[in-house]
């Protein structure tokens, strides 16, 4: 059986190489190439987009062999398997079709949805369908309208994450020959021969192609072999779950698969955090950040070759399914993908993580909030300058800024006698937080000025603030610091300056009176 095995994998590998080799030349030949014509394409010279065509060929040749020599000989029982066997083929074929119309005239994102979905749908129809998560719902059997929404969901979207995963020589090719080799060692466990021999002759054509595709490529894999692989996966894992224990069906696929998944679910994320439409093409994938970073465009493939083959790994691991072994391999997913996600520097996820920490930080604004709201309420009676100095740094104090500067220009308010002095006959007052510096001089610190106007539009000065620059977010509802703050602040100047102006008597005008008097 072993050798069996073995000749269909070689005879898939080589029927794959010499087809390569063809379809590239003829579709040179054809003038049937990809122009380099915007920036997502790293390419700078045209290439052929067919590959998928000699994958699909030899995948074919291999297979159809293969049944032959199990017919001939009954190595292998067929008959029980032709209705799956037969729905896969034409489903996958019409998906191939699909791709190759894209690569030739191009296909609207919703001509690719509809026979996808069609494409899905006969995989249900015949019998290849998702009809319970016992993981999530027990034995529970789902019925058709919820088992053919998830089945389409599945096909769908493994078809359209190796696609979106094709954009580095080599990488989506190599990405699937990984998931292929989970597919088949699954099947072979689980004692199911039609499904090892789909998953091997896929592997074979694979590996053949990718002697042409990777850096630097001279043909590339196309939607028609992206989708072609794509599905074909999907089609598999659900052929194989008929046979495999709950924990096999459902969480091998989606680990070995893990790379085109990761893929997709972090472009979906992101676009939808930004606003942007989900299906929007960008240079913001992971083969692109990892560019930005440095790697040369073999390095970013080799990597993630060996992040699918760590997937790849975990998710044989779950062969021998236990609550340890599961659990392990979660932990060993999450802390991989965060580590990974965070040295990627997605501006989508880092403003997301400000956000979730400003939520979390919440209680420390509410604090400042009220610190803010209570000195606005206490300037209100103020009766002195020194009180609203008072006023001020208590607020400040336990505030998110590190000093501040009050500008006075109304007479008769008596700010601080140890710490006021004259500026061009304004009366000024600075506070500076123990053991903060602010250089005016040096750009150490950002500032907010707000002016001082009162209730009545008349202008008593301006407050600035200081903070000297941080990572840490401004733990303050700055709209407060902005509306009500100022205005309660200018009232309280205002009312003391008349009041002081009303009791206050210059000397030399009572001198002049006296004499006048006499």
């Amino acid at each position: 059986m072993t050798l069996f095995y073995l000749g269909v994998f070689i005879t898939s590998v080589v029927s794959s190489f010499i087809l390569t080799r063809y379809v590239r030349n003829a579709a040179v030949a054809r003038g049937w190439v990809s122009a380099p014509g915007n920036e997502r394409h790293l390419h700078c010279t045209p290439l052929p987009r067919l590959g998928g065509v000699a994958i699909f060929l030899a995948f074919f040749i291999a297979l159809t062999l293969a049944l032959m020599v199990c017919y001939v000989s009954a190595l292998i029982h067929i008959g029980a398997h032709m209705k799956p066997l037969l729905t896969i083929l034409c489903s996958a074929s019409l998906i191939f079709l699909l791709g190759m119309y894209d690569d030739l005239r191009s296909a609207s994102p919703q001509l690719k949805f509809a026979v996808q979905g069609i494409a899905a749908g006969m995989l249900f129809a015949g019998g290849l369908r998702i009809s319970d998560l016992p993981v999530l719902f027990g034995g529970h059997q789902f019925s058709w309208f919820i088992g053919l929404p998830l089945t389409i969901f599945w096909v769908i979207g493994i078809t359209n994450a190796f696609n979106l995963i094709d954009g580095l020589d080599g990488l989506a090719a190599g990405s699937a020959l990984f998931s292929t080799l989970v597919v088949f060692v699954v099947a072979i466990s689980s004692q199911y021969a039609v499904v090892s021999l789909m998953a091997l002759s896929l592997a074979g054509a694979v590996l053949g192609f990718l002697r042409f595709n990777f850096n630097p490529a001279t043909i590339f894999l196309g939607d028609s072999g992206s989708l072609f692989i794509g599905f074909m996966l999907s089609a598999l894992a659900l052929m194989g779950a008929q046979k495999a224990p709950t924990v096999i069906a459902v969480a091998i696929p989606v680990v070995s698969f893990g790379l085109p998944i990761l893929e997709t679910a972090i472009s979906v994320l992101r676009r939808f955090i930004s606003g942007r439409p989900v299906f929007t093409a960008d240079r913001e994938h992971i083969h692109h950040k990892l560019l930005q970073l440095g790697f040369s465009h073999r390095q970013v493939v080799i990597v993630l070759y060996a992040v699918s083959a760590v997937f790849a790994l975990l998710s044989l691991f779950l062969l021998w399914p236990t609550g340890s072994t599961l659990g392990l391999v979660l932990a060993v997913l999450g802390a991989g993908v965060w580590i990974g996600v965070q040295h990627l520097n997605y501006l989508e996820f880092g403003e997301l993580r400000r956000v979730a920490q400003r939520t979390i930080s919440q209680r420390q604004i509410f604090f400042n909030n009220m610190a803010v709201r209570r000195a606005a309420e206490e300037l209100k009676v103020a009766v002195s300058g020194h009180q609203i100095i008072q006023i001020l740094e208590a607020a400040f104090t336990g505030n998110d800024f590190d000093a501040f500067q009050l500008n006075n220009k109304l007479n008769g308010v008596s700010l601080a006698p140890s710490a006021m002095h004259a500026i061009s006959g304004d009366s000024t007052y600075i506070w500076t937080r123990p053991g903060v510096r602010i250089a005016h001089d040096l750009v150490s610190a950002w500032s907010l000025r707000l002016d001082l106007v009162a209730a009545n539009n008349r202008r008593c000065g301006s407050l600035l603030i200081y903070r000297t620059y941080s990572t840490r977010d401004l733990q303050l509802d700055i709209n407060l610091l902005t509306s009500v703050f100022p205005v309660a602040l200018a009232d309280a100047l205002q009312r003391i300056s008349c009041e002081n102006a009303h009791v206050f008597v210059p000397i030399e005008t009572s001198a002049f009176a006296a004499a006048q008097a006499g």
